[in-house]
């Protein structure tokens, strides 16, 4: 519990309005261009330069023409934070915190069509022809909503059952399966959009573990489903432990963060349902993957890409080194979740805040954004 203060500094707010890292590309001009840059990139490259490197080291600080705002993985992430806490030590004044991130949860939540989750929170292209508005709710993004309003409910009780049927509705019914052949599922990012990624088929397997627990009625059916999304994950992973972003495009890449979120969703379903998905053999060797190709042993730090598709000006980024802290947890491996503690707190941390990126001359950049990836850190910390 050393780390019970830093925690409590962030989370224990009514309030977790933040500046972000995307607020540049969140502007008129930076959504064009990043718009276009997906689009053509040739044409786009000198300006999406241009607006990088003023956001990186001329804005930084000042954040001229930026707005704090909520985002609900930043409620999600300071619930299960608290509720972490909690477990250790019950202070009820974690538990009123942790229910006041809840319910600004339910009330941020995003109605779709038959249900409902939460999104990223402002506009965002994710490729040429795909965009979405700042309330679609996502899969990748719902699951965490869903895991803090799960872990409060275990808790406490007080969650209505309707909130979860209706999570489940969207997940069935909004969002879209992309690929189903040979036993295997995939699914949309969002409602709508025809690009497949690994990490939202993960997603969707932790997701419907916490399904499989809430819905006694519908086991048969949710775990047909998990197995499903077993077998994707299972066939795109590459022989080296490895797996791409998006599994069946030709410029894609293989990032840290995406990989780790991937192991860690395999490992936390397995552990919420009472059968096997054989992923043993699966996790090993993504595990072995990152620490050997991702981790930089003079800064005991882990890097961004294995396979980059772009450019940049980022040598650290705390996203990474906070998902590899909270999988090392979950892989019961002790030495890398201190080395990792320490090199953290030694390069991310001073006494004026949280740093979530190091750029190539070594200066931290970023500071106290809670999405990206302060918030994700402290959760990591949460669990030690």
């Amino acid at each position: 519990m050393q780390y019970k203060s830093k925690i409590l500094k962030y989370c224990l707010k009514e309030n977790l309005e933040t500046y972000d890292p995307y607020d540049i590309w969140k502007t008129k001009l930076g959504f064009c261009v990043k718009n276009g840059f997906n689009k053509k990139r040739y044409l786009y490259f000198l300006p999406a330069a241009v607006l990088t490197l003023f956001d990186t080291f001329i804005n930084n600080k000042t954040r001229l023409f930026y707005k704090k705002q909520e985002y609900p993985v930043v409620r999600a992430f300071a619930a299960l934070s608290l509720l972490n806490l909690y477990k250790k030590e019950p202070k009820q004044e974690y538990l009123d915190c942790a229910k006041i991130h809840i319910a600004w949860l339910i009330d941020n939540k995003s109605k779709y069509e038959n249900g409902f989750g939460w999104g990223i929170g402002f506009k965002w292209n994710i490729s040429g022809n795909i965009f979405f508005n700042k309330n679609t709710p996502l899969s990748t993004h719902t699951p965490y909503g869903l895991e803090a309003l799960f872990d409060y409910y275990k808790l406490t009780g007080d969650i209505k059952p309707v909130c979860f049927k209706e999570i489940f509705l969207f997940f069935e019914k909004d969002i879209k399966i992309l690929y189903d052949k040979d036993n295997s599922l995939a699914i949309s990012y969002g409602p709508y959009g025809e690009l497949i990624v690994n990490n939202a088929t993960s997603y969707a397997l932790f997701l419907y573990s916490i399904f499989y627990n809430l819905f006694p009625d519908k086991q048969d059916y949710i775990k047909n489903k998990i197995i499903k999304f077993s077998n994707f994950l299972k066939t795109t992973q590459q022989k080296d432990g490895s797996w791409f972003y998006a599994p069946f495009e030709k410029n894609t890449f293989i990032d840290c963060f995406h990989s780790a979120v991937i192991l860690k969703n395999i490992i936390k379903t397995q552990k919420n349902i009472d059968f096997d998905l054989n992923f043993n053999n699966s996790v090993e060797k993504g595990y072995k993957y990152l620490k050997e190709s991702f981790f930089v042993e003079k800064y005991r730090l882990f890097k961004r890409f294995s396979v980059s598709n772009k450019p940049s000006i980022t040598k650290f980024d705390l996203y990474d080194n906070a998902e590899m802290l909270n999988l090392a947890i979950l892989m019961n491996d002790t030495e890398l979740a201190n080395t990792l503690t320490e090199s953290i707190s030694k390069n991310f941390v001073t006494s004026n805040g949280i740093f979530s990126v190091i750029d190539l001359f070594g200066i931290k950049r970023n500071k106290g954004t809670l999405r990206w990836a302060v918030m994700p850190y402290l959760y990591s910390l949460s669990k030690l």
